[in-house]
């Protein structure tokens, strides 16, 4: 195993939502919640601002329209954010040498002894700026030399910063 690994993890933020307003851009800086419909529809993806009401994924959006009655609500399609993933994917497949996709919205690169040619941190920055340039879709990430470490730095990083752990 070599000494000094350099494992990236990329996420791409609030990755449903972003896709609604990259798609309909009156959604921008407004409240959006998509998911399930109904009382017993559940929250996929919520905006940052419907957290501060204590609106998250995964509960129930009865209770997320009950804590933020604002919110616009998108059921959401499926084949439109598999393709906004495969275009993120592409890009990331063309510009490192191994990758991994973890989900729909989150990625793993193994960066390890690139820093020899361009450095690690600096080529995740790049990475990350010339996903958000193609794809128009906010992506955080988490540097380190194992997944756990990266994962747990991302969404420190969020949104859009940039955290680097040793």
């Amino acid at each position: 195993m070599e000494k000094n690994k350099a494992i990236l993890h990329l996420d791409l933020d609030t990755f449903f939502v972003s896709v609604e307003r990259k798609l309909h851009p009156e959604l921008n800086n407004r409240p959006v919640l998509v998911g399930g419909l109904g009382d017993r529809g559940v929250v996929a993806a919520c905006s940052y601002e419907t957290r501060r009401y204590g609106v998250h994924s995964g509960m129930a959006m009865k209770v997320a329209r009950q804590l933020c009655p604002a919110a616009t609500i998108i059921k959401g399609e499926t084949t439109t954010y598999s393709k906004y993933s495969n275009e993120v994917t592409e890009i990331i497949q063309n510009k490192v040498p191994a990758f991994e996709k973890a989900s729909i919205d989150e990625f793993y690169a193994d960066l390890t002894g690139m820093d020899r040619f361009f450095g690690t941190y600096q080529f995740a920055t790049e990475l990350r700026k010339e996903i958000i340039r193609e794809s128009g879709l906010p992506i955080s990430f988490g540097l380190s030399r194992n997944k756990v470490v990266s994962k747990i730095a991302t969404p420190r990083a969020r949104p859009s910063l940039i955290i680097k752990s040793s």
